[in-house]
């Protein structure tokens, strides 16, 4: 027996408004909008009727933790990107890292171009080229004046790349 239950939802379920409000705290203004649409999703619930993931036919578009924040999937990060104005909840790689973050792995700090000032240790962001694209997504482990200052460490560690996205 599974312990998810899948239920697909369009705009007017009072629980997709509720993501979407906690969205709107963890990412800002327009968030939830962004990334939970009036079109139909899946939100795959624990047995308890708790929400686990967001699902769209594009793919994962986030998880939702024990701890009440989101993670990120590729899909909520396009969706992020596509939607907020920059810099907001982006870390900008340069060209010799991305290849690397696509498949999935860590972006150091050495290679951070640039960042959303408001970026704290633990925050979920999106990793994207100086253009703009989505190369993965995964939580910042330094703030960004830090991403700024060092030449060594971690800057991001990355849930998932986008692969050939």
């Amino acid at each position: 027996m599974s312990d998810d239950t899948d239920e697909t939802t369009g705009g007017g379920d009072a629980t997709l408004a509720d993501l979407r409000t906690v969205a709107d705290y963890q990412f800002g203004a327009g968030a939830g909008a962004a990334l939970f649409p009036d079109d139909d999703l899946t939100v795959r619930r624990s047995t308890s009727g708790r929400p686990r993931q967001v699902l769209a036919d594009e793919g994962r578009i986030v998880s939702y933790g024990t701890d009440g924040r989101f993670t990120l999937g590729v899909e909520g990060g396009v969706r992020l990107v596509e939607s907020l104005s920059a810099p907001s909840n982006r870390v900008t790689v340069g060209e010799e890292s991305e290849p690397f973050v696509r498949d999935g792995k860590n972006a150091f700090a050495k290679f951070v171009r640039a960042a959303d000032p408001a970026v704290r240790p633990g925050d979920e962001v999106a990793v994207v080229t100086p253009e703009d694209d989505v190369v993965g997504v995964g939580r910042a482990e330094l703030s960004a004046d830090a991403m700024a200052d060092f030449e060594t460490g971690m800057a991001v560690f990355v849930r998932n790349g986008a692969g050939d996205r």
